[in-house]
């Protein structure tokens, strides 16, 4: 299950990490995919302390707090402009977003250590801490730009119905015969997921890990554990029912689920009835929209579900709670995703009469 593997891969990293981070671990709430990037960060930063020598430590298991509370604010600017040109795994430099994510990542390793924990008598570790000297990188696009370019990767209004047709009517002439077999058997389990995801607006984890108690078919309401684990709950948008609805009727025949098979979304792996994973929808969505012509990711189905919302309501609020933020901030994009108001008023504005 995703989970597992998430959880092995966490535990391979806390075990090359000072012992600091495992109470960092233990004493911090957040998501599992959240935890392994943050643990991946803390890594990068302990390798570049210690190729830059400002740590002397033989590894990384050895670099100690006294180390990162003397670190500078030169030290941390100079990794800053290490990561900005550093490549990523395109081939490409780190951007804004990436960078902010590096440092969002060490600011709450500094936080837990200068703050939260209470190792010595109920005192944390150290009190001086560096991160509050460093601002965040400015992105080099405006919310305009940005919201341009993601418009162009969304299904918005009747496309996201025209893309579920497609999956349904005309994808099975589309794929080969492999494909076909399998499409045959999932066909109502991938309709559902893609239309749940459309119609909530919420996250491909949390879609892989929708039980069947969480469905509530009277009220059309969906029981969603969001990061850090809270609880939330929200509405369904009553079209995607159906979808539901037929993979409902399916679900336990098509995939031999059992009593214990607490699972909404199933799939079979070498006779094995089991949760999908989170992985698996990444997968299925990418593969019945590069199909479609239009290649995106259920993130972008999420911002499609977003943006139709704050169109319709232009609460903010409204549409933080629908996506389970805690605040608005992340919602800013979608006040700008719908530029016709933008173009109507300049239309309006008339240009001047010439002198004559």
């Amino acid at each position: 299950m995703e989970a597992d593997r998430y959880r092995k891969l966490i535990q391979q990293e806390l075990a090359a990490l000072p012992d600091y981070v495992m109470a960092y671990y233990r004493g911090t709430n957040l998501a599992m995919t959240t935890t392994y990037q943050y643990l991946t960060e803390f890594r990068r930063f302990f390798n570049w302390l210690r190729a830059n020598q400002i740590s002397h430590a033989t590894d990384n298991q050895r670099i100690t707090t006294t180390e990162l509370a003397h670190l500078r604010r030169e030290d941390i600017m100079l990794y800053i402009d290490d990561l900005k040109h550093t490549k990523n795994a395109q081939g490409r430099a780190n951007s804004a977003t990436s960078i902010n994510r590096s440092l969002n990542a060490l600011r709450s390793l500094f936080k837990f250590l200068t703050i939260t924990a209470d190792n010595n008598d109920g005192e944390p570790y150290f009190e001086r801490n560096v991160m509050l000297k460093i601002p965040s990188l400015n992105s080099t696009q405006t919310l305009n730009y940005r919201a341009h370019a993601l418009a162009s990767h969304m299904y918005r209004g009747e496309l996201k119905f025209d893309f579920l047709t497609f999956i349904a009517q005309e994808y099975p002439q589309k794929c080969d015969k492999r494909a076909q077999a399998s499409f045959m058997i999932n066909q109502e389990r991938d309709l559902a997921i893609i239309a749940l995801i459309l119609g909530t607006g919420i996250r491909v984890s949390e879609a892989a890990n929708v039980n069947l108690a969480d469905l509530n078919w009277q009220q059309k309401m969906l029981d969603v554990t969001r990061k850090g684990g809270q609880k939330d709950s929200i509405p369904i948008a009553p079209w995607v029912m159906p979808y539901l609805t037929q993979y409902q009727q399916i679900r336990a025949a098509r995939y031999h689920a059992l009593k214990k098979d607490v699972a909404f979304f199933l799939t079979n792996y070498h006779g094995e009835t089991r949760r999908i994973s989170a992985n698996s929808i990444e997968r299925l969505v990418k593969k019945y929209s590069t199909a479609f012509g239009r290649p995106l990711t259920p993130h972008k189905l999420r911002h499609t579900l977003a943006s139709e919302l704050y169109e319709v309501t232009k609460d903010q609020v409204l549409v933080a709670q629908q996506l389970g933020q805690k605040g608005t901030s992340a919602t800013d994009l979608y006040t700008h995703v719908d530029q016709s108001v933008q173009k109507a008023a300049l239309a309006k504005i008339s240009k001047p009469e010439e002198e004559g």
